[in-house]
């Protein structure tokens, strides 16, 4: 979809639907307050003005949500494509250059399609709206905040195709085919079992398919590395489907863990845009993909496996894989030379129990960096909270026959335990753990901009992220 500014008329930009908003405010009179309240979108297809365009008037919290909203619904609303015209409203409490972020990032959103696999071809009526126009503002600084937000929300959805995928497409290895057609990236390829990622071999042994970590390398034209100069690691676990092996899953949850591999999505994803952007920093993807089947050759209830980082873990829930595959390279992206760290993993289901499908927990011994995690995420629109971690927690992983258990004993702090196993690999140096199971993927639309399905979560957050370290702003 291209997105354009102009100073123009919306009804001058040949738009095949034209869309305003109604904030919703205290100060709405009795009719438009009754629109609003009654459905969000109202299509009048006869106006004054040009009764051969529809309109859409489209009901909105007067923030930068609620315009993504506003912009994804009267994208949906525009039957048979083309183009959609979009009235900015200058007394919003929210400046024009906000106004044309949030709107161009919601109608990019908004124009994404996950039905891909069906042999049909579109029909004229379901086709894509090609062109979003927004109308009443103009300048080249205002386009290039739109074509900057465009970009991020693409690379969003190249996130949310790869989590919507089936797994029998996005195996591990489909995963690594679709890194390395990422523009502007060196990719790697590293046998677990050759390299020593014990961890990441014994969970994906469990599968005819063989695992691998994935690597992405985006390092600026003429960037030279300084002892002082940040390097990011951005690490996503990528389970492109989990049964829970011995512990296997209920039907009612192992029919979603085609999206155990969101926080992989979303580094792949991540890593794209930081490359189109051309960030002045370098930064690294690390990537372990497996699936975690049930077989005769996967991980058993007290087996011990060594990790890359030499501590061995006894397996007391072989459903809890993803902590371990993550602790491998956790390791190896330290010893790759990152100063911080960032991992996302669709880890637990407490989280989402916790904070249902719309934040992500942030865990990290760092306040500083969690804080830095915490406010790119919640700025970008990606929310996220900050979590506990107490060194208190640490005895709970004691094994009686190997250095660390992959779960506790008591039934109780399921995400901080996990981020507690996962601090151990973690190295010197600022660390974040993102938990986002809960926003990775909604079983149902919760009325904002991406409706049912991937969500792309964490893909705004690590980018905001490289944004602000690249400038200097978090270290």
């Amino acid at each position: 979809m291209h997105v354009e500014v102009t100073a123009g008329d919306p009804y001058a930009v040949g738009a095949d639907l034209v869309a305003t908003g109604i904030a919703r405010a205290a100060e709405l009179g009795a009719p438009q307050r009754a629109l609003a309240d009654a459905d969000p979108v109202a299509i009048v297809y006869s106006t004054p003005a040009q009764p051969a365009v529809p309109l859409a008037v489209v009901a909105f919290e007067a923030d930068a949500d609620g315009l993504r909203t506003a912009a994804a619904r009267a994208v949906r609303a525009c039957r048979g494509g083309g183009t959609v015209g979009w009235a900015l409203d200058p007394s919003l409490p929210v400046s024009v250059a906000e106004q044309v972020s949030a709107l161009t990032e919601g109608a990019v959103l908004g124009g994404y399609d996950g039905r891909r696999w069906r042999s049909a071809p579109p029909t004229p009526r379901s086709r894509g709206v090609e062109r979003f126009v927004i109308c009443g503002a103009d300048g080249d600084d205002l386009q290039t905040v739109a074509d900057r937000s465009a970009l991020v929300a693409r690379w969003c959805n190249t996130a949310r195709e790869l989590v919507d995928a089936p797994p029998n497409i996005v195996s591990p290895a489909g995963l690594a085919d679709r890194a390395a057609a990422v523009p502007g990236l060196r990719t790697e390829i590293i046998d677990p079992a050759e390299a020593g990622l014990g961890a990441l071999a014994a969970v994906g042994g469990s599968s005819p398919l063989p695992p691998l970590l994935l690597i992405l390398r985006h390092e600026p034209p003429g960037w030279v590395g300084g002892t002082d100069s940040p390097r990011l690691a951005l690490v996503g676990k990528a389970v492109t489907f989990d049964t829970g092996g011995y512990f296997l899953k209920p039907q009612s949850d192992i029919v979603r863990q085609k999206a155990d591999m969101g926080g992989g999505a979303a580094v792949v994803a991540a890593l794209g845009a930081i490359a189109e952007l051309g960030l002045p920093l370098s930064v690294t993807g690390v990537v372990p993909a497996c699936e975690n089947m049930l077989s005769g050759t996967a991980i058993r209830p007290t087996d011990v496996i060594t990790t890359a980082a030499g501590l061995t873990v006894e397996v007391t829930n072989p459903d809890a894989e993803g902590r371990l595959i993550l602790a491998d390279a956790l390791w190896y992206a330290r010893q790759d030379g990152a100063t911080h760290l960032v991992d996302l993993a669709t880890l637990t289901g407490a989280m989402r129990a916790g904070m249902g499908d719309l934040y992500a927990g942030v865990f990290s011994p760092d306040d500083g960096w969690r804080e830095a995690v915490v406010q790119a995420g919640n700025a970008s629109g990606d929310l996220a909270w900050p979590w506990p971690l107490h060194p208190r927690y640490r005895p709970l992983l004691d094994s009686t026959v190997a250095d660390l258990r992959n779960t506790a004993g008591r039934s109780f702090g399921y995400p901080i335990v996990a981020a507690t196993f996962l601090a151990q690999f973690a190295g010197e140096g600022p660390w974040a753990h993102v938990d986002m199971l809960g926003p990775a993927l909604l079983d149902e639309d919760r009325g904002d901009a991406f409706g049912p399905g991937a969500t792309g979560y964490g893909v705004r957050m690590l980018v905001e992220l490289a944004t602000r370290l690249s400038a200097g702003e978090t270290m």
